[in-house]
């Protein structure tokens, strides 16, 4: 393990984290495509935004499993660079069995409160009956989807980048088969698709326990140390509670532009479900490489490595903003190709067109954001992470969108995100300067 984290050369220890993780993206993308594909072409743009409109409850339950994976896993890397493997053992099985437990409560407070969820998501008569269908498959699935961030993020801070692959692709390897399946000849429809996403993650979630009982040295599922005391449980949360709200100010933030969009018709609704489907072609990558190379900086910080997690922090932020600069650039030159892929409708793809061409043209920026998001997470910094994971589709978010609506109406609704983009980028890197570059360089 030290040999992966401390001595190799950190290009080679870089991509050898970070790859895995960015081909279980890639798959994720293959996905999410392949699945608003099948759902496109039952051709019924009522469908088709009922099951947009529920984009921001997968982000929820991603959120909800962050609290626990992107939390436990931070401190397990901070505690294996300081060689304590008896308390990260500890720590491994409690976020396991919290997300469980977590897990069947989100189903619960789901069902109970459909209603209300959905019209908070902008759903309308027209679309309600879909959004619904959708919404309650995912809801009863909802422990598989949360359990499924715990161990995959777990494994990785042993250095199991390809085996956390191997669980994510082949569930999504499943989940791309059972889509148009279940859509079409079992007539399921938007219910279908939920139902194909949910069956995807219970195979990912039996693969990865596979892999915690036969390969990893450090994780554990054994109830008998699920115990920990509370100031490991405070160092927990006090990350894994930003990363949460990372990801569920992006389900407000999607609801929140789903229902400015709703404004100007359902057309919109059913455009930028497919521009945000081609737009995670570039985000999943570029998380992919950010988060990867998280138990990387976590353990350089835990064994006070800092000129070496100094040139980390570089070399991260060079991959991540220089990638994102290349691929949006290509998105945007065949957006009006690629959203006519999915629905040839020219009123969709005008609108398709210029809602990606506006989310692309701030990723680089938003590779830096992810390059210190991660960072302050890896290394317990509660207040960086809590900053970056209430602004971006947060705070900063809902004041730019409210002003640019009412001084420049649709096109202040369009170019909302972008905005908060880079003031998003300006704050986390005030941030750095300010409170974490002295800690690296002293």
């Amino acid at each position: 393990m030290e040999e992966l984290f401390v001595k190799k050369p950190i290009p080679q220890a870089y991509f050898q984290l970070a790859l895995p993780v960015v081909f279980g993206m890639l798959a994720s993308m293959v996905y999410n495509l392949a699945d608003t594909f099948f759902v496109a072409q039952t051709q019924n743009t009522d469908l088709v935004a009922g099951v947009a409109l529920c984009t921001p409850l997968f982000s929820f339950m991603l959120a909800v499993g962050d609290i626990f994976g992107l939390g436990g896993s931070a401190l397990m890397s901070r505690l294996l660079g300081q060689k304590d493997t008896t308390t990260s053992r500890r720590v491994s099985s409690f976020s396991a069995y919290a997300g469980i437990a977590t897990g069947l409560v989100v189903t619960i407070l789901l069902l109970v409160f459909e209603t209300p969820i959905l019209h908070l998501f902008g759903a309308t008569s027209a679309t309600y009956g879909y959004a619904a269908r959708f919404y309650r498959i995912m809801a009863w699935g909802a422990i598989f989807i949360i359990f499924s961030l715990i161990p995959s993020n777990m494994i990785r801070t042993e250095g199991l980048a390809k085996q956390s692959m191997i669980a994510t692709i082949a569930g999504t390897a499943l989940t791309i088969i059972l889509d148009p399946i279940f859509i079409f000849p079992l007539h399921g429809g938007a219910a279908g698709a939920a139902l194909a996403t949910v069956t995807g993650y219970a195979l990912t979630d039996l693969i990865l326990v596979y892999f915690v009982l036969k390969r990893c040295q450090v994780n554990s599922v054994n109830w008998h140390e699920v115990k920990i005391g509370g100031p490991l449980i405070r160092g927990i949360l006090v990350i894994g509670i930003p990363a949460s709200i990372t990801n569920l100010m992006q389900s407000f933030g999607v609801a929140l532009l789903n229902n400015y969009l709703a404004h100007y018709g359902t057309t919109q609704i059913a455009a930028i479900g497919i521009a945000n489907k081609i737009y995670m072609v570039v985000m999943l990558l570029i998380v992919g490489f950010a988060f990867g190379v998280q138990p990387l900086i976590g353990y350089n910080f835990g064994a006070k490595a800092f000129p070496r997690l100094k040139k980390i922090i570089y070399f991260d932020l060079f991959v991540e903003m220089g990638l994102a600069l290349v691929l949006a650039s290509i998105l945007m030159i065949f957006a009006p190709t690629l959203v006519s892929w999915f629905m040839p409708q020219a009123t969709i793809v005008n609108a398709g067109s210029l809602l990606l061409r506006s989310l692309l043209s701030t990723t680089p920026f938003i590779g830096a954001i992810l390059v210190f998001t991660t960072l302050f997470q890896s290394t317990g910094q509660a207040l960086g992470a809590f900053i970056m994971a209430i602004s971006r589709q947060g705070v900063v978010f809902v004041i730019v969108i409210v002003l640019a609506n009412q001084l420049f109406g649709y096109l202040g609704v369009v170019w909302a995100q972008p905005i908060a983009d880079l003031l998003t980028f300006v704050i986390g890197l005030a941030f750095y300067v300010f409170k974490f570059r002295p800690l690296i360089t002293r």
